[in-house]
């Protein structure tokens, strides 16, 4: 069943994918909020891959794609910094508008990405595992928890959300990144591994939407 569910997954991010292009394409000022293009590409592999594991079957092939994942997600996930800091700067936040302020969203973005491949990609050993009806490699450690660079990514996707609701100028970011935040902290009573992605969705179909939001506002 959770196959189904992944390329279900899959399907919903392609959408959203097509409607940020769309947005992107007309959109003249462009800007680092679109790096949510990248993010939500990858999250399109990212679920076809393990939707379709259990039908490409267990080996060398099936590992090489799994591996890709990682390497997007210590790449492309913590432009969700930028992404954020994008979205207060457009909403009229005059702090964001400083060099420094700029700085440290650029040095926070790139010290994520050096730590979770420093920490998790290079030394990843991968093992398959088939759950609930869907296979996938995935790390050999046990996890014990979201890894830290997701935790901290929330940091500043949680202050977007808080300056933005300030200004009036959307609530909808908040909100997808605390359930974001609940879906990660709160063990669910389901039988499923996929159902906890459902807040990854959440979160990532709230930023889109809030990036319609803020480009409507400055029209």
């Amino acid at each position: 069943m959770d196959s189904v569910i992944y390329l279900i997954f899959a399907v919903v991010y392609a959408g959203l994918l097509a409607w940020g292009l769309r947005m992107w394409v007309d959109d003249l000022e462009k800007g680092m909020r679109y790096l949510l293009l990248l993010v939500t590409a990858a999250l399109v592999w990212d679920n076809t891959v393990i939707g379709l594991g259990r039908w490409i079957g267990e080996g060398a092939f099936l590992e090489g794609l799994s591996l890709s994942r990682f390497w997007m997600h210590a790449l492309v996930t913590p432009l969700l910094t930028l992404v954020s800091f994008d979205l207060i700067r457009r909403s009229g936040a005059e702090w964001a508008k400083r060099l420094a302020a700029q700085w440290t969203a650029f040095i926070f973005t790139a010290a994520l990405i050096i730590y979770e491949l420093w920490t998790e990609t290079l030394p990843l050993e991968l093992k398959p595992i088939m759950e609930y009806g869907a296979l996938r490699y995935s790390s050999a450690e046990a996890a014990t928890g979201p890894p830290l660079m997701v935790v901290l990514v929330l940091i500043p996707l949680f202050t977007a959300g808080i300056v933005l609701w300030r200004r009036r100028v959307t609530k909808v970011m908040f909100f997808g990144t605390l359930l974001m935040l609940l879906g990660s902290a709160i063990p669910l009573p389901i039988e499923s591994s996929a159902a906890t992605n459902m807040f990854e969705l959440l979160l990532i179909s709230s930023i889109w939407l809030t990036i319609y939001k803020v480009r409507r506002a400055r029209r």
